[in-house]
């Protein structure tokens, strides 16, 4: 027989308990901004005049450069404390050349990049943040150095893992797992992504989405001197993805989300052109972050210097918050569209 009144306190504590817990796990919670307010435009810039200094030369698939910058963001997630799949063995997938001769190049191995926190109830549902961490290399004696492509994109991959860690470090870990994929062999063909995609370290079944970061620290002219971000593809798979990506804006950042190169017609066919198409492919919903085709796209003046780091800084903290909540809800996304483009 239940002592009432024990019985009435036990659950009028779990009760408190429950709601403070989810109060934390909301936007407005501690939890949440604790760890967003961590994600500075200082972090961003520090760790970006490394990845796009001349000593990276390029960072070329293979190249001694990609891989020297492939080793300074490992140093990265060991001194946060953030391990790899513990499947890999480490925080390298090999890409061999082999994988990578589809449009008649040869190129060297090469390796992506994988860090991995891993979720306190449903470690086995995975939510990637991805990014390709390759550029061009060097022409005709020039270093191509990436800054913004995709400079920009690896170093707020490496800011969002960091913010999740320290969350989770207060006893705000995410519920799900979040894989930090870095991606190599971009610039020549999506071979990286292409090749996770084939050989996942997770099964797919398994992957509720993938928010993919690909130039997000300039701006374009169409938007020049706005406070913006083109979100490409978040409604094509799931009807849900776009609309938490919507509600994190909302509650945080309030950027001017722009959907253009959701249009069919899009001559650029962006869709088509970053990592995350190798996860819609599988059917996996995906977003995909992005600043638009600047004048120094592709060119040798693609610098550190000329990124806007508290724009970088905006749109990182947008990846961010929708990442917590597709990683804190209760159900994990609908999959209800059809990749259809």
């Amino acid at each position: 027989m239940k002592n009432i009144k024990l019985y009435g306190f036990l659950m009028s504590v779990a009760l408190v308990t429950s709601c403070a817990s989810t109060k934390n796990f909301s936007y407005d919670g501690k939890g949440f901004q604790d760890a967003y307010r961590s994600i500075t435009a200082e972090e961003l810039k520090t760790n970006l005049y490394v990845i796009a200094d001349d000593k990276m030369e390029g960072r070329d698939t293979g190249s001694a450069g990609q891989k020297k910058a492939g080793e300074y963001m490992i140093e990265q997630y060991k001194k946060n404390g953030i391990g790899f799949p513990p499947s890999l063995g480490s925080y390298y997938q090999k890409v061999p050349s082999e994988a990578m001769k589809k449009y008649g190049e040869t190129l060297p191995d090469s390796e992506n990049i994988l860090a991995l926190i891993e979720g306190s109830e449903k470690p086995n549902e995975i939510i990637v943040v991805s990014a390709h961490y390759d550029h061009v290399g060097i022409k005709k004696g020039v270093v191509y150095n990436g800054a913004d492509d995709d400079g920009s994109g690896t170093v707020a991959v490496m800011e969002i893992a960091q913010a999740f860690q320290e969350a989770k470090k207060k006893g705000y870990g995410p519920k799900r797992s979040i894989l930090f994929l870095h991606v190599t062999g971009e610039e020549h063909g999506l071979f990286g992504s292409e090749y996770y995609s084939d050989h996942p370290v997770f099964p797919l079944a398994n992957t509720v989405a993938d928010l993919n970061i690909d130039m997000i620290g300039r701006d374009d002219p169409e938007n020049r001197g706005k406070q913006y971000v083109y979100v490409i593809g978040s409604d094509m798979l799931s009807s849900e993805l776009k609309k938490i990506n919507v509600a994190a804006n909302d509650k945080t950042v309030k950027l001017e989300l722009n959907y253009k190169y959701d249009d069919p017609k899009d001559p650029q066919r962006l869709y088509y052109r970053s990592d995350h198409y190798n996860f819609a492919k599988k059917n996996i919903p995906i977003a995909f972050f992005f600043d638009g085709i600047h004048e120094d796209y592709h060119k040798s003046t693609d610098d550190p210097e000329k990124i806007d780091y508290n724009l970088l800084q905006k749109r990182t903290q947008l990846v961010f918050a929708t990442a917590w909540e597709l990683a804190n809800r209760p159900e994990r996304i609908i999959v209800d569209g059809k990749n259809s483009r």
